[in-house]
């Protein structure tokens, strides 16, 4: 379980990735420690900067996994206006023996190396996925969200299954992501496998965002349990966009664990025919709860730089 309140306002920087392993300390305009988050003095910024993420994060791994963390990645870069990605590995290979969480932190691990080093991906989050995934060596498969923002408030966003973004203007959503599934509970995902989605499946977006504008992304594990009004709701609440990302991922795991709650998740189940045996309907019955699973949640704001 972990939390992190970045400001991400600087052309230079390393790439901080987290995983849920370690443990975030808050920041506040710099760190020296190691090379997590290099912050350079307003005056070397010859860039003209406009506007830039304030970003806050916040995981919370499966119950059944919090002694490893969960399978679930994330990393937040200052590159430009800010970058922001999460990846959720897929459960089902721990059947064949091979720890689901080797592949989504490989991944972003590598992509987090070419974000401010390789100029070919630094405004293509598509070319983003494709490179990182080529050069992604670990066995096992992911779902995938990488969203960068220019510093005129251009976000371009590439995501492949089920993971996602939501974009918060005065209260309302002006723009969210669709998960992209083969059917029911089988999402799209880049795999250390040929047989399998590649970066040419991804879907492509591009939002201009304005001064003020939230944004939060993250596993199928948030949306899985809270409603759209509750994500709004949460965010919009808190001025500090960590104690947002924190109360969201909170939320969802209590949703999540809540038997009688009727999550997102039962609500799509019962419209594609999953429920409870027959004679339970007779009784009144129907499936309801929520969806056990690891929780990672981003929250950005857009503010002036």
């Amino acid at each position: 379980m972990a939390a992190l309140a970045l400001h991400v306002s600087v052309p230079q920087s390393q790439p901080l990735i987290r995983f849920p392993s370690f443990s975030l300390s808050r920041f506040s305009q710099c760190s020296k420690r190691r090379n997590l988050l290099y912050c350079a003095p307003p005056y070397l910024d010859n860039v003209r900067s406009e506007v830039s993420l304030c970003v806050g994060t916040h995981l919370i791994p499966h119950p059944n996994k919090a002694l490893t963390g969960g399978e679930d990645a994330f990393f937040v870069s200052s590159y430009a206006g800010g970058v922001i990605a999460v990846a959720d590995g897929v459960s089902g290979w721990a059947k064949e023996n091979v720890d689901p969480a080797l592949f989504p932190r490989e991944f972003l691990a590598n992509a987090s190396d070419l974000v401010g080093n390789d100029d070919e991906v630094n405004n293509d989050p598509q070319i983003l996925l494709r490179k990182a995934h080529a050069s992604t060596s670990a066995t096992g498969s992911a779902t995938v969200i990488v969203a960068m923002m220019e510093r005129n408030g251009k976000l371009k966003i590439a995501n492949v299954g089920d993971c996602g973004l939501k974009v918060i203007r005065k209260g309302q959503i002006i723009f969210s992501t669709s998960p992209q599934e083969h059917y029911f509970d089988c999402p799209y995902q880049l795999s250390s496998e040929r047989v399998g989605q590649t970066f040419l499946d991804a879907k492509v977006s591009n939002v201009e965002l304005m001064e003020g504008d939230i944004l939060v992304m993250g596993s199928d594990g948030l949306f899985d349990n809270v409603f759209d009004h509750e994500i709004v709701a949460t965010a919009t609440k808190y001025v500090d966009v960590g104690e947002a990302a924190k109360a969201l991922a909170n939320l969802a795991s209590s949703h999540s664990a809540d038997k009688t709650f009727e999550s997102p998740y039962s609500l799509e189940a019962r419209s594609k025919g999953y429920d409870v045996p027959f004679w339970k309907k007779i009784l009144g019955m129907k499936l309801t709860g929520g969806k056990l699973d690891d929780i990672t949640v981003v929250v950005g704001q857009v503010v002036s730089s």
